[in-house]
């Protein structure tokens, strides 16, 4: 399955030393986990919970669902030993905090390669922070190995000394960069949290911002947000039914010689059919996904 059509929409903290959350975690409908090392650890929990997450990963608790583990970053006393434990664990990605140049990711990449870990194990990258937002088509090109950015708007706002506000303008611009990347060089990308885990309302609001800007799903802090965020960031059944109909008009019109159709009144090119099968294919990797997991 290619990042173009991997399901996102939900991709949940879990903290690694919260042995029950783990636990948990195996029945969540979230189509990708974060298993946290970092973050959500205190200090004095940084060793035990690296022992705990590889444990979670060994006994392949997570079925066909997306995996990564957030290590602490090599400035930190444990950020070595976490990368190490966390490429012999077999995760889908490896999550990299505060990545803010290629240089940076191109030295974890000859890291994890001199680990000897399978070429499939994918780099994720937080976008925390002023430097990262401008340097972002730098970081999407520094190596094969890195497959999404997740954006981390909280550390974002606060490195700006700006505001949260609905409309996110404070941070916009550092979204639209870090978009322009992602979608520049074929990786995904995933919306920073939503902090009031209790407001459905404003999650809905703040994910189907996301969607109409382009993010491919939303980080979540609390098992409560998932069944809104796979809601918001799915195809719907109206664009399903546009997405079939351009393709079988567009077929049609190829079959006779003809470059452009004609659809309710819109010109449908290439272009149009390029999205009507990405979200075909994204729908039916939400299906499977989705069954795998019942």
């Amino acid at each position: 399955m290619t990042t173009a059509n991997r399901p996102r929409r939900s991709v949940l903290y879990m903290p690694g030393s919260n042995e029950r959350a783990l636990q948990k975690a195996a029945g969540l409908a979230a189509d990708a986990l974060i298993l946290d090392l970092e973050d959500a650890v205190a200090p004095a929990e940084k060793v035990k919970a690296r022992g705990l997450v590889a444990a979670a990963m060994a006994e392949r608790r997570y079925g066909s669902r997306e995996v990564a583990i957030r290590v602490n970053g090599l400035d930190t006393e444990w950020g070595a030993e976490d990368i190490a434990a966390a490429a012999a664990a077999g995760p889908d990605a490896i999550l990299i905090p505060k990545v803010e140049s290629g240089v940076q990711l191109r030295e974890i990449a000859a890291r994890i390669d001199a680990l000897g870990a399978h070429e499939g194990l994918a780099i994720w990258a937080m976008m925390e922070t002023p430097l990262a937002a401008l340097n972002s088509a730098e970081i999407a090109a520094a190596t094969p190995r890195l497959d999404v950015m997740i954006l981390g708007t909280n550390d974002l706002v606060n490195e700006l000394h700006a505001t949260h506000t609905p409309e996110r303008q404070p941070v916009m611009t550092a979204l639209g960069l870090c978009l322009l990347a992602a979608r520049a060089h074929g990786i995904g990308i995933v919306d920073g949290v939503y902090n009031a885990f209790r407001d459905e309302r404003g999650l809905r609001l703040a994910c189907e911002q996301g969607k109409a800007l382009g993010m491919d799903g939303k980080t979540l802090i609390h098992p409560a947000q998932i069944a809104t965020a796979n809601q918001v960031f799915a195809p719907d059944e109206a664009e399903l039914e546009e997405a079939r109909l351009y393709l079988s008009a567009y077929e049609t019109a190829q079959a006779a010689g003809e470059g452009v159709t004609v659809v309710n009144g819109r010109i449908v090119e290439n272009l149009h059919v390029e999205n009507a099968k990405r979200l075909l294919g994204l729908d039916a990797a939400i299906r499977d996904l989705e069954t795998a997991a019942a």
